[in-house]
């Protein structure tokens, strides 16, 4: 268990932020790294060609290390959405086959599918949301023969609510599928093992639970798609890159493995190094020690909710760092801005009050969530 880390962050006491899932709060480190890019980035003539490659490989390394991957699987895209077109662009559907999502899955994750259902005369399969919450079975039962693609993701955005990844990884190779995993709202808060779940493309942007700066993010592509097709043909991605002085020398080839699908400008001076903070502070927790700390505040949370008459998924379906609260018949449409009012903050997404803790979270912090909520549904 991780004691409360506020100190790491600029919080003020008065602030009581359970919204993680929305957007994280930048840490101290993070704050003073983006400053000092900012700096360097006023100053460009301290900036080297060597510094174009360093701030993307030191990002690409520590996110590599976190999902227990090599670098060379990492490519560096501006946002989930990015990432899942890579997947689209680079991945077979053949007429009839389908492509497995979830009922009310977040938009990035779906647009894409849409438009290859569409030109490929394909299927989108929606998996509806079962009364039990447990996704797994659903989405099991939906994955069959003529299952090209699951696009999925390791907890609901909108209630926390788990998937089981191994489970469905193994259903995706027994019938030759691929599984697309949007990551955005677990790496960093759960733990994950590319080897045990062993997804075709992994996407997670880091502005949430990896602590880091917006427009910036990563996606893990496995090493039989890194002979694809780039969404965008740029100087960064192409072999010899390094030398700046024969960039004119045009050439075919691309930097190794996953490089070829970063975006334009990846080196991005000024989110890389915010990002590298983020993930540098997780792997100094530890995953499975922030995983298991914010499952006690979500717990927490889940038994103040039961006393009063609210609803949430059993104990042994829901994320370790989110939890969906709902209400028979609903909660008024306001409720965000009257919490807000009283400086607390968390989303309401569905039919779910969508509560995220992080390690700056307290226990005043729930008890002065679950004092207003008590006023005002």
């Amino acid at each position: 268990m991780i004691p409360c880390q506020r100190d790491k962050f600029d919080l003020p006491e008065n602030i009581t932020y359970l919204n993680c899932a929305y957007t994280s709060p930048l840490l101290k480190a993070a704050r003073a790294a983006g400053r000092a890019a900012i700096q360097a980035k006023a100053s460009p003539w301290t900036i080297t060609s060597g510094d174009f490659f360093s701030s993307a490989e030191t990002a690409r390394g520590l996110f590599g290390q976190l999902v227990a991957c090599n670098p060379d699987d990492v490519a560096l895209v501006p946002a989930v959405s990015y990432g899942i077109a890579l997947a689209a662009r680079n991945l077979p559907v053949a007429r009839d086959q389908a492509i497995v999502i979830l009922q009310d899955q977040f938009p990035s994750n779906v647009y894409a599918w849409t438009r290859v259902a569409h030109e490929k005369n394909a299927v989108i399969k929606t998996v509806q949301r079962p009364a039990d919450s447990d996704w797994t079975p659903a989405v099991l039962e939906a994955i069959g023969s003529k299952t090209a693609i699951v696009a999925v993701q390791n907890c609901h955005w909108t209630d926390g609510t788990l998937l089981d990844l191994v489970r469905i990884g193994e259903k995706c190779r027994a019938v030759q599928a691929a599984l697309v995993i949007d990551g955005i709202q677990s790496i960093g808060a759960m733990p994950f093992s590319i080897d045990r779940v062993q997804p075709d493309f992994l996407v997670a942007a880091s502005h949430k639970w990896l602590l880091g700066a917006y427009s910036f993010g990563f996606c893990y592509v496995a090493p039989k798609w890194q002979a694809g097709t780039p969404l965008e043909e740029n100087w960064f991605n192409r072999a010899g890159s390094e030398d700046f002085a024969r960039l004119v020398d045009y050439r075919e080839s691309y930097q190794p493995g996953a490089r070829r699908y970063d975006q334009g400008e990846a080196s991005n001076f000024i989110l890389a190094p915010i990002a590298a903070a983020g993930i540098r502070q997780i792997l100094q927790w530890g995953v499975e020690n922030i995983s298991e700390t914010l499952q006690s505040k979500t717990d927490a949370i889940a038994e103040r909710a039961q006393q009063m008459g609210l609803l949430v998924a059993p104990a042994h379906l829901r994320a370790p760092h989110m939890i969906g609260v709902s209400k028979a018949g609903g909660f008024q449409k306001d409720l965000p801005l009257l919490l807000a009012q009283d400086n607390i903050f968390v989303s309401v997404r569905g039919e779910s009050v969508r509560i995220s803790p992080h390690l700056f979270c307290t226990e005043e912090d729930i008890n002065r969530l679950f004092t207003v909520l008590e006023k005002v549904t």
